[in-house]
């Protein structure tokens, strides 16, 4: 089940409190040369989903467990390898773990590596017909497996009634056990960003 952010109370906050609690975090990334304004906006969004969590945990839970997309490591190393991936996602990270969080490995790293070379070979493109489908196969049957991998590790760590933050890309496949509240965290400045990526000459792949 997901809640809406904008819908919650503080007085009915409580029949969340004995649940276990995922915020989740729609992912986004800057890039070597990304524009001024992109950057600018990616800065205001980090911001935003910090306050939006930091609401949420006064009225719902403290953040135990922290799992990012892509992220195989855990506790330093993960957020060593996390500042190098998402600086934006790192630094609000790094803040939590150090009010007694736990980064996790929420991913396998063999099956992040295939997923990411088949999505490769993918976007480079083929004349073949065959070679699509079959390559497009590959890429659905290893995404899979990755989103059965982080559900697996989502439930085995988060324990009780904790919250954890996940941060991964929206539209994802990932199956929540069912005793598992979702809230979704969507920032104002969300829909400005989406749209810049769509209607700006300036961004790239």
């Amino acid at each position: 089940m997901t809640a809406e952010l904008g819908k919650l109370e503080k007085p009915g906050a409580g029949q969340f409190q004995a649940r276990r609690k995922i915020y989740l975090v729609p992912l986004l990334f800057s890039w070597e040369g990304a524009p001024a304004e992109y950057t600018e906006k990616l800065g205001v969004y980090w911001r935003q989903v910090g306050e939006h969590v930091a609401n949420l945990e006064t009225k719902i839970g403290k953040v135990a467990h922290i799992y990012h997309e892509t992220v195989s490591q855990a506790g330093e190393e993960g957020l060593s390898a996390l500042e190098k991936i998402n600086p934006g996602a790192s630094q609000m990270a790094r803040e939590r773990c150090q009010a007694g969080a736990e980064l996790e490995a929420v991913e396998d790293a063999d099956l992040v590596a295939e997923s990411m070379d088949w999505e490769r070979h993918l976007l480079m493109g083929f004349i073949s017909e065959k070679a699509t489908r079959v390559i497009s196969d590959l890429f659905s049957q290893v995404s899979k497996k990755r989103c059965e991998y982080m559900a697996y590790r989502i439930n085995e760590t988060l324990k009780g009634s904790e919250a954890a933050l996940l941060i991964i890309r929206q539209g994802h496949m990932v199956q929540f056990p069912p005793d598992i509240e979702v809230f979704s965290i969507a920032p104002p400045v969300l829909d400005e960003i989406y749209r810049w990526l769509r209607e700006s000459p300036e961004k790239t792949e």
